[in-house]
């Protein structure tokens, strides 16, 4: 099966790519211009065997999406999995927020996901299979002071899980998202050790979760042995909510 994961060069999306890749799948990695941690990630899993394959392109643009789409089920035949990883954060206040800042979360975090799923939707559902995965964030569920745009965009990556998973549930395709809390990525490493220390205080496991445990959490979800998971929002927060 080939799995095609967004925003894939680094992150819990490279920790999605090298879970699919060593559990067998054909893993296809996608991240915006020109990006060598896209590269160094794809060199990485062929270096161990796997079948793997970067495409690189800004899948906000509707056409360039369509492009790189193309491009994967060209090298692989189809797209059984999408992971829609692709994500960017925002902190501050929001009375200081530009227009252009709120538009660029908004294209990244709600526009690509749209993108792919709008182009891989319609052959999932004509093959009658198939499996979509959002990674989203618990601030989606609850919001958070000082990151109410991003807050906003992961609300409606949920909503969209939800209904998308409703509408093409009949077609055999299951649409699930993972509302990650605290994880020890790049996008949280602005924070001060005093902040971490502060947020870690309200988690009862004391700790960020791994990209890994976040990778298996998609593994299960894209698997048979979730095979009744439909229109699901799975909380993985080490108990924060």
């Amino acid at each position: 099966m080939t799995v095609f994961i967004t925003g894939a060069s680094r992150g819990i999306g490279r920790a999605i790519a090298e879970r699919f890749a060593k559990d067998g799948h054909q893993v296809a990695i996608n991240a915006t211009g020109a990006n060598p941690a896209l590269w160094e990630t794809e060199a990485a899993l062929r270096a161990d065997g796997h079948d793997a394959a970067a495409f690189e392109g800004d899948m906000s643009d509707y056409e360039t999406a369509a492009r790189v789409i193309n491009a994967v089920t060209e090298r692989f035949g189809a797209i059984d999995i999408l992971i829609n990883n692709a994500g960017i954060a925002a902190a501050g206040l929001f009375a200081d927020t530009e227009p252009s800042d709120w538009r660029r979360l908004m294209d990244v975090n709600i526009g690509a996901m749209l993108n792919t799923s709008h182009l891989a939707a319609s052959f999932m559902a004509k093959r009658h299979s198939g499996v979509i995965l959002n990674i989203s964030s618990i601030w989606g569920v609850v919001g958070a002071s000082c990151e109410a745009v991003y807050s906003m965009t992961k609300g409606a990556v949920n909503a969209f899980t939800r209904a998308l998973g409703k509408e093409l549930g009949p077609s055999g395709v299951r649409v699930n998202a993972i509302a990650c809390g605290m994880v020890d990525t790049e996008m949280n490493a602005h924070l001060s050790s005093d902040e971490m220390s502060a947020f870690l205080d309200d988690v009862p496991l004391s700790r960020m979760a791994k990209p890994s445990e976040i990778a298996d959490v998609a593994a299960f979800l894209a698997s048979e042995a979730a095979s009744y998971v439909n229109a699901q929002v799975i909380t993985v927060d080490g108990g924060l909510l």
